[in-house]
């Protein structure tokens, strides 16, 4: 068997070596969460800080470290970030003016990259290199692949820490142009404390998942709540964008076994994890673990083949005929598409589907109902008003697919706040809604 380790070392060097080697203009692409990589970042940012770089743009997806280009507005022309789906970092860029996103659905980022970016390099955190030369890309497939495809170099950030998924994307060392090691650990979310509220609502989504259901769940208390409310359940599967601390409580409960999933069966599948060290541990060496590109994972096509698939996301704010705003509080930027519309597409066109758009009925602790009678002004419609399917509050749920206008703002009004049925009935009512 060849031996890789010649080659490994020769191409083994330090963040600030990597860095020297960036040019001014370069288009730079990390990929998402924990595959990230902030040793690099951090080398390039002191080049960029110090007046060594002007121009360079890097893509990334979901920021889940603190690097200085989302935080220090002194960067920007230096160095920009250009988010395909914002996390907190990014989000105070965007906001900020001195960084962008790019709209899309988070399926289709791999076809924009191959039809329409030339990487100067990839950077990605790795676990260590196996005896075949081949790091495996950890937690996350995402559209990896792609700009593996589309770019002049690639840097690596070898981290013992990171698990290594059997199953999901690999790199080799031959297409790798530079490497540094760290032992870093890796990001994690804090725990989350399920509050009554959400509590509430969990258990009403689960009311309506039954046996064999075929999941999928965001990250947040009431995703939380609904995965603690599955437990109970039996042969469910998992197919899902996100991998979440709930699912690996589902599988080691029992309650998912894959076995009723038609593709992939005793597989779950996603395309990223984050969350708790739980998962990671979870992931290393986990044949049962299918991280795979999310042009794949995410096409409605591909989840609605499997039956009685179950959707669960959130939203800002709802109107009256069913526009979700899922990404922004009227004009400022939180977020962005990623893959609501796929998995309310692919739950509705699954045999047995549903798909759940779930939120507390206020924000601002009481002061602001999140369903309104038309959306903020400068709102971004993430789901359309022909593709929602219920809506839930901690009053009940709505279902809206098929029913008209005024049906669907009656069903609405009643599980809003008390507070505000009163306001969003008059106003129905003035806009002639309520027939």
């Amino acid at each position: 068997m060849r031996d890789f380790s010649s080659e490994y070392q020769s191409k083994k060097t330090t963040a600030a070596e990597l860095a020297a080697r960036v040019g001014d203009n370069w288009l730079i692409a990390m990929d998402a969460a924990a595959s990230q990589t902030p040793a690099i970042m951090a080398a390039i940012e002191a080049r960029a800080r110090s007046g060594g770089l002007s121009g360079v743009r890097v893509q990334s997806l979901l920021d889940v470290y603190p690097m200085g280009m989302f935080a220090d507005n002194s960067l920007f022309g230096r160095m920009t970030s250009v988010s395909w789906f914002t996390g907190g970092g990014a989000r105070k860029a965007v906001n900020g003016g001195y960084g962008d996103v790019i709209p899309t659905y988070y399926r289709d980022l791999p076809g924009h990259i191959r039809r329409g970016y030339e990487y100067d390099a990839f950077c990605v955190s790795v676990s260590p290199m196996d005896k075949h030369g081949y790091f495996s890309l950890a937690t996350t497939s995402s559209y990896s692949p792609a700009v593996i495809e589309k770019a002049k170099r690639i840097f690596l950030e070898v981290n013992d820490r990171q698990p290594r998924a059997v199953c999901g994307a690999q790199v080799h060392i031959s297409q790798v142009a530079g490497l540094v090691e760290v032992s870093q650990k890796l990001p994690v979310l804090p725990p989350v404390k399920i509050d009554p509220v959400s509590e509430t609502i969990g258990n009403l989504i689960a009311e309506r998942i039954g046996d064999g259901a075929c999941i999928q769940l965001g990250i947040g208390a009431i995703p939380e709540a609904v995965g603690a409310a599955l437990k109970s359940k039996h042969d469910l599967g998992i197919h899902t964008e996100l991998f979440t601390d709930s699912m690996v409580e589902l599988i080691e409960c029992g309650a998912v076994n894959n076995s009723k999933k038609t593709i992939h069966r005793g597989q779950s599948v996603t395309t990223f994890a984050f969350g708790s060290q739980r998962i990671y541990d979870f992931i290393d060496d986990n044949p049962a673990m299918l991280i795979m590109p999310v042009e794949y994972v995410n096409d409605p096509a591909v989840i609605a083949q499997n039956d009685n698939v179950v959707s669960i996301n959130s939203a800002l704010e709802v109107d009256l005929w069913g526009q979700v705003c899922a990404e922004s509080v009227g004009t400022r930027h939180v977020s962005g598409t990623g893959g609501q519309v796929d998995y309310v597409r692919g739950a509705c066109q699954s045999r047995g589907g549903k798909s759940f758009i779930a939120f507390t009925s206020t924000a601002k602790d009481g002061a602001i109902s999140k369903i309104k009678s038309i959306l903020t002004p400068g709102a971004v419609v993430s789901t359309s008003k022909n593709d929602v399917d219920y809506i839930v509050t901690e009053y009940g749920v709505a279902h809206l697919r098929g029913r008209s206008l005024s049906e669907r703002a009656r069903s609405l009004i009643a599980i809003a706040h008390p507070n505000f049925r009163d306001e969003l009935t008059f106003e129905a009512k003035k806009r002639g809604i309520l027939i």
